[in-house]
């Protein structure tokens, strides 16, 4: 396996919280079953994007898309990711990463929460 996908998020002490990113990862493993796929989380719970990172590569993957689940660009998205992915460069340091913008950059997105707002 070739590439792997992190769907990163803040994270939550309640289990029910991470329902919907893993129901992501769920959807993307019915649409494209050979991918890998994990969930990873800042902080609060497990796995962290290192953690998610080194499973992903044991496995392995030899590029990995961080797609980071937030809805604005704050610290987290400007200071803590690039440090996080800096930290799996060194670990990891053949693994080629691709950091994908935000959820919250996406046109898309923005049109589709406009969308439900309105009805």
């Amino acid at each position: 396996m070739d590439s792997a996908i992190i769907l990163f998020a803040h994270g939550s002490r309640d289990p029910k919280w991470r329902e919907p990113i893993e129901t992501i990862a769920s959807s993307i493993l019915s649409r494209a079953p050979e991918r890998l796929v994990r969930c990873a989380y800042l902080e609060l719970c497990a796995p962290t994007l290192p953690q998610a990172a080194a499973e992903l590569v044991s496995r392995g993957a030899h590029r990995l898309k961080v797609f980071p689940l937030f809805l604005g660009v704050g610290k987290h998205a400007r200071e803590d990711i690039p440090a996080l992915l800096d930290e799996i460069r060194t670990a990891h340091p053949g693994i080629d990463i691709d950091l994908l913008p935000t959820i919250g950059e996406s046109p898309q997105l923005i049109a589709l929460i406009a969308d439900l707002a309105l009805f």
